[in-house]
């Protein structure tokens, strides 16, 4: 197969983003992908013909000049897909059983604000507050604003207190507390671990603009895809790579799972940190990185279930719904057989019917990886298609069973007026996307021990490259950020950055 300049591990947003920057830049990659098709969560699926997500359901800071339209704006994708923005005036909707109100999250500053107080008139301050903090913290990111000058030294409170603290020492409202939090599936916090920057870094990027892919999250993947190909990039599908062959300090060669071999000069891994440890065999790399990559905890999975509608039953919300049984969003991921789900965030499919009705909606709520634990040795790929058998399908239909109960309070009618569905379990998630455990969100961040967690986009050997959203930040946003971070290793981080300024 020859020589690459770089090979990319792994097709979904990250390794396509690094291999569009190299390819645009002059190198020879190959992405090489263990399932049939490209793209990991910006993938979508048809049900009825109705079209789902698989994981990109809305992104922010695409409006001109945002950071993501700009990075978007050096690949020529910004005029290629086909975007709607989101309700002005509430594009994420916090609700809480027995509360009659739906908290508006709003775009723009102001507008947040204005529409926030209407439900909360005392606290001017404390909104004031949180969107100083909101966007003190992103001031000291300077990739995340696109420029390479030194980052301010962030003050106390944003480096000892975790997200819901923070939040808390602004203001004594319950109530808005919790608002303000109530996107916590967007990262999925834990309440002592969580810290504010990642917080503030997602939410800040919704306020300034949000929007949904009219069509599926999949026409990303495509344009990349394209892209990547006019520069000669090249796609190896199912395909996996097994094993690096490590001389001297140096990948000198990737080995893939029908034992096939090809030379590279250097590897950037977009798949989870552990699973490219896993690829060195021991003693090939530093035990102490090694072992402390392979003990980082992640993110709690997920249950998903994708709806078709009956036709003219719920109109098209341009907005998210996230919605909490009791005044506690941090809590959802400590539920019981009995209590579940605790919370759950309703997303439209990705087209609005002919006549502005939905076509079909995806629930969403937390799941551990536990409640499937008994299937863990189970598998069930594109590529290798597997049955685990009829306890475990009659599980997938109880939970999805309870969900849409559950959703009946939001919507109801749901159930009588559901067409067809079909679930996600964290095994799905594991299989088809290759996250750990199904973590929806990879490693997880934690405030009270930052550098554990912090994980470089170098490794311990030399031309070993990581990439993803186990790095600083998930999301389309969070992954592209990470793509430019692991590719500026090779390009020089001044220099990518001006490029991407001045496209």
């Amino acid at each position: 197969m020859g020589k690459y300049d770089v090979i990319i591990i792994g097709g979904g947003l990250g390794g396509l983003i690094c291999s569009a920057i190299l390819g645009k830049e002059g190198y020879r990659v190959c992405i090489i992908e263990k399932n049939k098709k490209i793209g990991g969560s910006l993938q979508t699926f048809s049900r009825n013909g109705v079209k789902f997500d698989v994981g990109v359901h809305y992104f922010g800071g695409f409006n001109k000049g945002q950071n993501l339209y700009q990075l978007f704006k050096y690949f020529g994708l910004h005029k290629e897909l086909n975007v709607q923005r989101l309700d002005m005036n509430g594009f994420d909707r916090i609700t809480f059983s027995h509360d009659k109100h739906e908290y508006p999250l709003s775009q723009g500053y102001d507008n947040f604000k204005q529409n926030l107080l209407k439900y909360f008139p005392k606290e001017k301050k404390a909104l004031q507050t949180y969107i100083d903090y909101l966007k003190e913290m992103c001031n000291n990111f300077p990739l995340y604003n696109l420029t390479t000058r030194n980052k301010k030294v962030l003050g106390a409170k944003f480096e000892e207190l975790n997200t819901r603290d923070l939040i808390a020492s602004i203001t004594s409202d319950k109530k808005l507390q919790n608002v303000l939090a109530g996107t916590n599936p967007l990262y999925a916090g834990e309440p002592e671990k969580t810290p504010f920057y990642l917080h503030a870094l997602i939410n800040n990027s919704y306020i300034e603009s949000a929007w949904r892919c009219i069509g599926g999250g999949s026409q990303i993947a495509y344009h990349l895809m394209k892209l990547i190909k006019r520069y000669n990039g090249s796609f190896l599908l199912n395909s996996e790579v097994k094993r690096l062959i490590i001389r001297k300090g140096m990948v000198e060669a990737v080995v893939l799972d029908n034992g096939e071999q090809i030379d590279v000069d250097k590897v950037i891994s977009n798949v989870h940190p552990a699973a490219t440890m896993e690829m060195i065999d021991p003693g090939m790399i530093r035990k102490a990185y090694r072992n402390r990559i392979l003990s980082l905890e992640n993110t709690v999975s997920a249950f998903l279930v994708n709806i078709v509608l009956q036709k003219g039953f719920l109109d098209y919300w341009n907005y998210n719904r996230y919605h909490y049984k009791k005044e506690n969003v941090w809590v959802c991921h400590r539920y019981n057989e009995k209590n579940w789900p605790l919370g759950m965030v309703i997303f439209m499919s990705s087209n609005r019917g002919p006549d502005g009705y939905a076509e079909g909606i995806t629930i969403m709520s937390y799941m551990n990886f536990s409640d499937v634990a008994r299937w863990a040795n189970t598998f069930n790929t594109v590529t290798k298609p597997g049955d685990r058998g009829k306890d475990y399908h009659e599980f997938k239909k109880r939970k999805a069973e309870k969900l849409i109960d559950a959703a009946e309070e939001i919507i109801p009618g749901l159930r009588n007026h559901t067409i067809s569905y079909s679930a996600s379990t964290p095994l799905t998630l594991r299989d088809y996307l290759g996250t750990k455990n199904g973590a929806i969100y990879g490693i997880m961040k934690d405030c009270r021990n930052p550098l554990r967690t912090f994980i470089s986009p170098r490794t311990k050997i030399q031309n070993l490259f990581l990439t993803g959203q186990n790095l600083d930040l998930h999301g389309l946003l969070g992954v592209t950020i990470s793509s430019v971070l692991a590719t500026s290793e090779l390009l020089g981080m001044p220099a990518l950055i001006n490029k991407i300024l001045n496209t």
